[in-house]
């Protein structure tokens, strides 16, 4: 097994148990959390495939600004451990033989795919993430700038709006 093929199985297997363990956290903080875990794996698979400037981005937009937006709403509603009801009955009735076809539908794609979709091939251009960023940092660096001053912004108007106050 060649070391890029082991560091896939790795980071999907990350990504994986990370979307469970959102899907499962009782606390919606531990729930972030582990959304950031599974960004962090994408952008691990983003570079395997040779696309420096998409992963950074995922790193940057996903695993930082958004989830300071979602630790932020979750601050701002005061959240607590999440209560767990009864599933409805057509979620009992209907979930496992849905789940079990999804599962033997991707199983079916996997084993033998369609021979009329042609291959995925890895399209390197190279220098893009030295283009991308001269131009960010050259021709846009006021918006990047004024971005990152907003963001700064928002994170300091959550910690203002999430203090409660002392009596």
């Amino acid at each position: 097994m060649s070391p890029v093929l082991l560091i896939f199985f790795v980071l999907a297997g990350l990504a994986v148990l990370g979307a469970l363990s959102l899907v499962l956290q009782k606390h919606p903080i531990h729930s972030a959390l582990s959304l950031i875990v599974v960004m962090v794996c994408l952008a691990g698979l983003y570079l395997l495939m040779g696309a420096e400037f998409v992963a950074a981005v995922q790193i940057i937009v996903y695993g930082g600004a958004i989830m300071v937006l979602f630790i932020f709403v979750i601050m701002l509603l005061n959240a607590g451990a999440e209560e767990r009801t009864d599933f409805s009955k057509l979620a009992k009735i209907a979930g496992l033989p849905l789940a079990l076809a999804l599962t033997a539908s991707i199983a079916a794609a996997v084993v033998k795919p369609d021979p009329g979709v042609p291959a995925v091939t890895q399209v390197v251009i190279p220098n893009a993430t030295e283009k991308i960023s001269s131009m960010l940092f050259n021709e846009f660096v006021y918006p990047f700038e004024l971005t990152s001053f907003l963001i700064l912004v928002a994170i300091l108007g959550a910690l203002v709006l999430a203090q409660r106050e002392k009596k």
